[in-house]
Protein backbone atom coordinates (compact mmCIF):
# COMPACT_ATOMS: atom_id res chain seq x y z
CA UNK A 1 0.00 0.00 0.00
CA UNK A 2 1.25 3.59 -0.90
CA UNK A 3 2.25 5.54 1.91
CA UNK A 4 0.63 8.72 2.49
CA UNK A 5 2.07 12.00 1.96
CA UNK A 6 2.65 14.83 4.24
CA UNK A 7 3.89 18.04 4.46
CA UNK A 8 5.10 19.20 7.51
CA UNK A 9 4.96 23.46 8.25
CA UNK A 10 7.26 24.63 10.52
CA UNK A 11 9.05 28.32 11.66
CA UNK A 12 12.11 27.16 13.93
CA UNK A 13 14.20 24.57 15.46
CA UNK A 14 12.13 21.98 13.77
CA UNK A 15 12.68 19.31 16.76
CA UNK A 16 8.83 17.69 15.98
CA UNK A 17 9.95 17.43 13.03
CA UNK A 18 12.94 14.95 13.51
CA UNK A 19 10.22 12.86 15.32
CA UNK A 20 8.53 12.63 12.69
CA UNK A 21 11.48 12.47 10.21
CA UNK A 22 12.74 9.70 12.34
CA UNK A 23 9.58 7.77 12.49
CA UNK A 24 9.00 7.86 8.37
CA UNK A 25 12.46 6.51 8.26
CA UNK A 26 10.88 3.21 9.10
CA UNK A 27 9.43 1.70 5.31
CA UNK A 28 6.59 0.38 7.22
CA UNK A 29 5.55 3.70 8.69
CA UNK A 30 2.05 4.81 7.15
CA UNK A 31 3.21 7.83 5.94
CA UNK A 32 6.53 9.89 4.14
CA UNK A 33 7.57 13.01 4.75
CA UNK A 34 6.93 14.68 1.01
CA UNK A 35 7.88 18.31 1.49
CA UNK A 36 9.04 20.80 4.67
CA UNK A 37 7.91 24.41 4.62
CA UNK A 38 9.00 27.09 6.33
CA UNK A 39 8.01 30.49 6.46
CA UNK A 40 11.07 31.69 7.95
CA UNK A 41 14.61 31.40 5.82
CA UNK A 42 17.77 29.63 7.43
CA UNK A 43 16.16 28.05 10.43
CA UNK A 44 17.51 24.69 12.15
CA UNK A 45 14.38 22.62 10.52
CA UNK A 46 15.33 23.29 6.89
CA UNK A 47 18.59 22.05 7.98
CA UNK A 48 17.21 18.56 9.44
CA UNK A 49 15.29 18.40 6.46
CA UNK A 50 17.94 18.75 4.12
CA UNK A 51 20.27 16.00 5.97
CA UNK A 52 17.19 13.33 5.26
CA UNK A 53 17.01 14.59 1.48
CA UNK A 54 13.04 15.80 1.76
CA UNK A 55 12.38 18.70 -0.48
CA UNK A 56 11.89 21.96 1.50
CA UNK A 57 10.12 25.44 -0.06
CA UNK A 58 10.86 28.88 2.41
CA UNK A 59 7.28 30.76 1.80
CA UNK A 60 7.86 33.61 3.55
CA UNK A 61 5.24 35.38 4.91
CA UNK A 62 7.23 38.95 4.69
CA UNK A 63 6.74 38.52 0.91
CA UNK A 64 2.83 38.90 1.28
CA UNK A 65 0.76 41.87 1.80
CA UNK A 66 -1.98 39.58 3.20
CA UNK A 67 -3.02 36.05 5.19
CA UNK A 68 -4.76 34.95 2.28
CA UNK A 69 -1.57 35.66 -0.58
CA UNK A 70 0.66 33.73 2.00
CA UNK A 71 -1.84 30.87 2.71
CA UNK A 72 -2.83 30.45 -1.05
CA UNK A 73 0.80 30.29 -1.57
CA UNK A 74 1.44 27.56 0.84
CA UNK A 75 -1.78 26.00 -0.48
CA UNK A 76 -0.27 26.02 -3.97
CA UNK A 77 2.75 24.49 -2.72
CA UNK A 78 0.73 21.47 -0.87
CA UNK A 79 -1.56 21.00 -4.32
CA UNK A 80 1.50 21.02 -5.97
CA UNK A 81 3.45 18.34 -4.12
CA UNK A 82 -0.06 16.26 -4.21
CA UNK A 83 0.06 16.38 -0.25
CA UNK A 84 -2.44 13.95 1.81
CA UNK A 85 -2.05 15.23 5.21
CA UNK A 86 -0.35 18.80 6.66
CA UNK A 87 1.82 18.29 10.17
CA UNK A 88 2.33 21.80 11.88
CA UNK A 89 5.14 21.54 13.95
CA UNK A 90 6.31 24.81 15.47
CA UNK A 91 4.45 26.68 12.70
CA UNK A 92 4.10 30.23 14.17
CA UNK A 93 1.68 31.92 12.04
CA UNK A 94 -2.28 31.91 12.04
CA UNK A 95 -3.73 30.48 8.79
CA UNK A 96 -7.15 31.54 7.79
CA UNK A 97 -10.37 30.30 7.99
CA UNK A 98 -10.43 29.36 4.24
CA UNK A 99 -7.24 26.97 4.44
CA UNK A 100 -8.51 25.39 7.89
CA UNK A 101 -11.87 24.77 5.94
CA UNK A 102 -10.16 23.46 2.85
CA UNK A 103 -7.94 21.05 4.85
CA UNK A 104 -10.85 19.81 7.17
CA UNK A 105 -9.33 16.62 8.83
CA UNK A 106 -5.93 16.68 7.07
CA UNK A 107 -4.49 19.44 9.17
CA UNK A 108 -2.70 18.59 12.17
CA UNK A 109 -1.23 20.34 15.34
CA UNK A 110 0.55 19.59 18.53
CA UNK A 111 0.67 22.04 21.52
CA UNK A 112 2.21 21.98 25.17
CA UNK A 113 -0.62 21.55 26.93
CA UNK A 114 -3.51 18.98 27.82
CA UNK A 115 -6.09 20.59 25.79
CA UNK A 116 -8.59 22.48 26.54
CA UNK A 117 -6.57 23.92 29.30
CA UNK A 118 -3.79 26.16 28.28
CA UNK A 119 -4.36 27.51 24.75
CA UNK A 120 -1.86 29.88 23.17
CA UNK A 121 1.48 31.17 23.98
CA UNK A 122 4.14 31.12 26.95
CA UNK A 123 2.26 27.57 28.14
CA UNK A 124 5.09 26.60 30.17
CA UNK A 125 5.26 29.43 32.35
CA UNK A 126 1.43 29.81 33.08
CA UNK A 127 1.21 26.22 34.09
CA UNK A 128 3.85 26.79 36.65
CA UNK A 129 2.02 30.06 38.03
CA UNK A 130 -1.21 28.30 38.00
CA UNK A 131 -0.17 26.10 40.25
CA UNK A 132 -0.86 22.73 38.41
CA UNK A 133 0.50 18.90 39.38
CA UNK A 134 -0.01 17.31 35.62
CA UNK A 135 1.49 19.06 32.37
CA UNK A 136 1.60 17.40 28.98
CA UNK A 137 1.01 17.84 24.92
CA UNK A 138 -1.92 17.45 22.88
CA UNK A 139 -2.06 16.67 19.07
CA UNK A 140 -5.29 17.34 17.49
CA UNK A 141 -6.99 18.52 14.79
CA UNK A 142 -6.67 21.89 13.67
CA UNK A 143 -10.12 24.40 13.58
CA UNK A 144 -10.45 28.08 12.88
CA UNK A 145 -10.22 28.73 16.83
CA UNK A 146 -6.85 28.62 17.92
CA UNK A 147 -5.85 25.55 19.72
CA UNK A 148 -8.94 24.05 19.54
CA UNK A 149 -9.52 21.47 17.15
CA UNK A 150 -10.61 17.80 18.01
CA UNK A 151 -8.18 15.94 19.97
CA UNK A 152 -6.31 13.01 18.71
CA UNK A 153 -4.22 12.03 21.23
CA UNK A 154 -2.69 13.33 24.21
CA UNK A 155 0.42 12.46 27.10
CA UNK A 156 0.91 13.54 30.77
CA UNK A 157 3.83 14.40 32.74
CA UNK A 158 4.20 15.40 36.57
CA UNK A 159 4.97 18.88 36.94
CA UNK A 160 7.83 18.33 40.06
CA UNK A 161 8.83 20.57 42.69
CA UNK A 162 11.01 23.03 41.62
CA UNK A 163 10.25 22.90 37.91
CA UNK A 164 10.77 26.56 36.08
CA UNK A 165 9.18 26.81 32.49
CA UNK A 166 12.41 25.49 31.07
CA UNK A 167 12.31 21.93 32.77
CA UNK A 168 8.80 21.21 32.22
CA UNK A 169 8.98 22.27 28.59
CA UNK A 170 12.18 19.41 28.25
CA UNK A 171 9.91 17.13 30.12
CA UNK A 172 7.02 17.30 28.14
CA UNK A 173 8.65 17.72 24.99
CA UNK A 174 10.22 14.13 25.47
CA UNK A 175 6.51 13.30 25.24
CA UNK A 176 6.24 15.36 22.20
CA UNK A 177 8.34 13.43 20.57
CA UNK A 178 6.52 10.07 21.05
CA UNK A 179 2.92 11.44 20.53
CA UNK A 180 3.21 12.92 17.47
CA UNK A 181 4.26 10.28 14.86
CA UNK A 182 2.31 7.73 16.58
CA UNK A 183 -1.05 9.96 16.30
CA UNK A 184 0.43 10.77 12.50
CA UNK A 185 0.15 6.62 12.38
CA UNK A 186 -3.23 6.33 13.75
CA UNK A 187 -4.99 9.02 11.24
CA UNK A 188 -2.80 7.59 8.12
CA UNK A 189 -3.97 4.40 9.13
CA UNK A 190 -7.46 5.18 8.40
CA UNK A 191 -7.60 4.26 12.88
CA UNK A 192 -8.35 7.13 13.90
CA UNK A 193 -10.93 9.45 12.06
CA UNK A 194 -12.82 13.28 12.74
CA UNK A 195 -16.05 12.54 13.43
CA UNK A 196 -17.90 16.14 14.44
CA UNK A 197 -16.19 17.56 17.51
CA UNK A 198 -14.51 14.53 18.25
CA UNK A 199 -12.13 11.44 16.78
CA UNK A 200 -12.87 7.85 17.88
CA UNK A 201 -10.52 5.41 17.75
CA UNK A 202 -10.48 2.07 16.11
CA UNK A 203 -11.20 -0.37 18.17
CA UNK A 204 -7.81 -2.12 17.81
CA UNK A 205 -6.42 1.07 19.15
CA UNK A 206 -6.32 0.21 23.26
CA UNK A 207 -5.41 2.38 25.95
CA UNK A 208 -4.65 1.91 30.02
CA UNK A 209 -2.41 2.96 32.91
CA UNK A 210 -2.59 6.34 34.04
CA UNK A 211 -0.55 8.81 35.52
CA UNK A 212 -0.80 10.87 39.13
CA UNK A 213 0.53 13.32 41.05
CA UNK A 214 1.46 12.88 43.70
CA UNK A 215 1.66 9.40 43.20
CA UNK A 216 -0.63 7.15 45.14
CA UNK A 217 0.15 5.63 48.71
Amino acid sequence: MARAKIAVLISGRGSNLQSLIDAAADDNYPAEIALVISNRPKVKGLERATKAGIHQLVIDHKDFQTREDFDAAINEALRVTKIDYVCLAGFMRMLTPQFVNDWRGRLINIHPSLLPAFKGLHVHERMIDAGVKIAGCSVHFVSAEVDAGPIIGQAAVPVLPGDDADTLAARILEQEHKLYPACVKLITENKARLSGAVVPFDSSVIASGALSNPPSV
